[in-house]
C-alpha cells in the first residue's frame, strides 16, 4: 500500500514539474506578429542573409530569435582566427571603396568621368559590396577579436594607438564600438537597397555618411589623443 501511495506522489510530482515546465516555455515564447516585427524591423538585413519571414518567425517563436540567435552564434564560436585590422582591409575597406567609387564624377585629360555603373555587372558589383559591409559589420562586433594580429606595430606611433592600447580600449568601451559597427551595417543595408534601385543619388549620399562613421570611429579608438589634441586647440 504504501509503495503504491508513494508512486501515486511520484507521477504526481513529475507532473507538476512538467506543468511548470510547460507553463514557462509558453510564457518565454513570443507572439507570431512579435516576431514578425522583430523580422521587419531588419527586413534588408534578414533578405541578404536568405532568411525568410516564416523561417524567421518559426526560429523566433520556438526561443531561437535575433538576440538568442546572436548568443548562440556566438558562444558556440571557440576561436577568432583574424582581426580587426584583418576584416577591415579584406572586407570592408575595398567594399567601401567600391561604394564610394560608385558614385561622383572625375575630371581629368579625357574630361568629365561618370562613375556610377552602367551594367548589370556592375551594379552586381556595388549590390556584393554593400551585403559584405553587412557581414563585415557583424564580424566586427564579434566579442574576442583583437585589433591586430600578433607581432603587430603601429605605423605612426604616438599619433596612433599600439593594437594592444586599442583592443583595450575597445573592451573598455565596447557599446560605443558596436554602436558604430551597427551604423556601418546600417549604411550597408541602405547601400544594398540603393544598389537594387540602381539609385546613384542615393549612393552618394549613403558614401559622405559612410565615410563619417568611419573616421569618427578612428578618432574614438586608433586615435584618441589626436582627437583629444584638436579639441584643446
Amino acid at each position: 500500500m504504501r509503495r503504491q501511495i508513494a508512486a501515486a506522489l511520484c507521477v504526481a510530482a513529475w507532473g507538476v514539474i512538467a506543468l511548470s515546465s510547460a507553463s514557462l516555455a509558453i510564457a518565454q515564447q513570443k507572439t507570431a506578429k512579435a516576431c514578425a516585427e522583430e523580422w521587419q524591423a531588419d527586413k534588408t538585413t534578414n533578405q541578404a542573409n536568405g532568411v525568410t519571414e516564416r523561417a524567421y518567425v518559426a526560429r523566433c517563436r520556438a526561443g531561437s530569435g535575433k538576440a538568442a540567435g546572436d548568443r548562440q552564434v556566438y558562444s558556440s564560436i571557440k576561436q577568432v582566427y583574424s582581426s580587426i585590422k584583418d576584416v577591415m582591409e579584406s572586407m570592408i575597406d575595398p567594399s567601401a571603396d567600391t561604394l564610394w567609387g560608385a558614385a561622383g564624377t572625375v575630371i581629368d585629360k579625357q574630361g568629365t568621368q561618370d562613375l556610377s555603373p552602367k551594367t548589370q555587372e556592375e551594379w552586381l558589383n556595388v549590390r556584393r559590396a554593400a551585403v559584405r559591409i553587412i557581414e563585415g559589420a557583424n564580424l566586427l562586433m564579434m566579442p574576442g577579436r583583437e585589433a591586430a594580429p600578433a607581432g603587430t606595430k603601429s605605423e605612426v606611433p604616438g599619433v596612433e594607438l599600439e593594437p594592444a592600447e586599442i583592443t583595450a580600449l575597445i573592451k573598455k568601451k565596447r557599446k560605443s564600438f558596436d554602436a558604430f559597427a551597427k551604423a556601418l551595417r546600417a549604411l550597408g543595408s541602405e547601400a544594398l537597397q540603393a544598389s537594387e534601385a540602381k539609385n546613384v543619388p542615393l549612393l552618394e549620399d549613403i558614401g559622405g555618411r559612410m565615410e563619417d562613421v568611419c573616421e569618427s570611429c578612428h578618432q574614438t579608438f586608433w586615435y584618441p589623443q589626436a582627437k583629444q589634441a584638436s579639441t584643446r586647440n
